[in-house]
């Protein structure tokens, strides 16, 4: 005679299958063009962030090169403060994509999203591929204007390679930032008045109108801290003054090339510590 295991009254459940996950490179994509649908989706949401850097870059840069006769030095300054706005426009944009992502908590999509069989980090990462396409568009567009505004730039390969490397690890720090911040606060209204203290306030500090060595000596140590500091004396090392007078600025070295990569270094430390910070707040808080 054979007998069941199974205890009277209960059904025997088969074993759970664990989910099916999806493919990460499709995934990202999808997640990708979605956040671009909700942050590029019109003109007007590529063109408003430029509308500030493009002011600075042809019309304050010029008027203020006049008034004031521009840095007294072999350095042209409306390239000087060209370079300068990419340190108002990537805190900009990515503050903006950052509201977005309190906006899609709140009454989008992010629920959902995260019941998917995907890993959490891929909505961070199909975010940031978007603000990094889009801060690009828009870094190209304000240097673009401005060198036909007059700027006079200095490309060369290797000073190219410096900018794009400095302007791309400030865009993931800043955007890095900006989800930690969104993750944080609960409500788009204190989020608006978080941005102008993380995205405009260092600009002042960072050596983005004039050199850093001007200002009062404590004002002058802060800005030596600043990650912005860093970024705008490489983009200018890069495109607009290859003694990397801004470098010496912060170092007080004579070797450029020295200095150059100690700047990146700093900026991809900031860079690596605020990603895992913001990793780690998103998995942290979605689950609340």
């Amino acid at each position: 005679m054979s007998t069941s295991t199974a205890t009277a009254g209960t059904i025997p459940v088969p074993a759970r299958r664990g989910r099916r996950r999806t493919p990460t490179a499709g995934a990202l994509l999808t997640l990708a063009r979605r956040r671009a649908a909700l942050t590029a989706g019109n003109p007007r949401q590529i063109a408003v962030p430029l509308l500030t850097p493009i002011l600075f870059a042809t019309v304050i840069a010029p008027a203020l090169k006049e008034a004031l006769g521009g840095l007294h030095s072999g350095i042209d300054y409306t390239a000087f403060v060209a370079a300068g706005t990419v340190g108002l426009l990537v805190p900009l944009a990515t503050a903006f994509a950052g509201l977005s992502v309190i906006v899609d908590r709140a009454s989008g999509a992010q629920r959902e999203l995260l019941a998917a069989p995907v890993p959490r980090v891929l909505l961070l990462l199909g975010n940031l591929a978007v603000v990094v396409v889009l801060c690009a568009f828009q870094i190209g567009t304000v240097i673009g204007v401005g060198a036909l505004r007059g700027a006079e730039f200095q490309v060369t390969a290797t000073g190219l390679a410096w900018f794009v490397a400095a302007a791309f690890l400030f865009i993931v720090l800043m955007y890095a930032l900006a989800e930690t911040l969104a993750s944080r606060i609960p409500n788009q209204e204190e989020y608006i008045g978080a941005v102008p203290v993380v995205a405009i306030l260092p600009w002042f500090f960072g050596g983005a109108l004039f050199p850093i060595a001007v200002l009062p000596g404590v004002m002058t140590a802060f800005a030596k801290v600043l990650p912005l500091t860093h970024v705008l004396a490489l983009l200018r090392y890069g495109v607009v003054d290859r003694a990397g007078t801004g470098l010496h600025d912060i170092w007080g070295m004579s070797n450029a090339a020295t200095e150059a990569w100690l700047s990146l270094g700093v900026v991809a430390l900031w860079t690596a510590v605020m990603c895992a910070i913001a990793v780690r707040v998103f998995t942290r808080t979605a689950v609340k």
